[in-house]
């Protein structure tokens, strides 16, 4: 499969986690306003929502990722970063989320900031994409060990965070995790 037939959206304004949502399941099932939605239905009585950006362009946290995977019979799991990644198996696994830092641009301008995004990685047709939105096309990782190292490189920042998009019963049993690694 060519990198032209890998579903991949393009980040617009704060919507990196829309974005991955998107990039994750491979086709365009959430828009700007079902994230609002979501956020509404966590935050039903606040004026100002905890779960997005006060301007309204988004940047989208956690909770609103997990409830719109909820929502599609998926489930997120966190990952343990005291783990390694040898011990994931990504068979099991529909894609994986990530929360890493990002610099800030303005323009061509490389601002000294750096803001978190989130982004998704995929496998597709018996390889793994990085699927980041702020990528002009998506990115062939390649098979399984290059995942594995792909994942390392991400979970070694400080302050990265991966979620696993998988199906409930997945979540439910635990098998996306190797069957020859302890169970916490």
């Amino acid at each position: 499969m060519s990198e032209a037939e890998v579903f991949h959206e393009k980040q617009r304004l704060e919507l990196c986690a829309i974005h991955a949502l998107n990039n994750v399941l491979q086709e365009r099932v959430f828009t700007k306003e079902t994230a609002d939605d979501i956020c509404k239905r966590l935050a039903p009585q606040c004026v100002v929502n905890p779960h997005r950006s006060v301007l309204g362009t988004g940047n989208y946290d956690v909770n609103v990722i997990m409830a719109a995977l909820q929502s599609r019979e998926l489930a997120a799991v966190w990952w343990d970063k005291r783990r390694t990644v040898q011990s994931l198996c990504p068979s099991k696994v529909q894609g994986f989320i990530l929360n890493v830092p990002s610099r800030v641009s303005l323009g061509i301008v490389s601002l000294p900031l750096r803001r978190r995004h989130w982004l998704a990685v995929r496998q597709v047709n018996g390889q793994y994409y990085n699927l980041d939105s702020k990528l002009k096309n998506p990115f062939c990782i390649g098979g399984e060990a290059e995942l594995r190292g792909f994942l390392s490189e991400q979970l070694s920042q400080e302050v990265a965070e991966m979620l696993l998009v998988v199906r409930r019963e997945v979540e439910d049993d635990g098998s996306w995790l190797n069957s020859d690694s302890p169970k916490e």
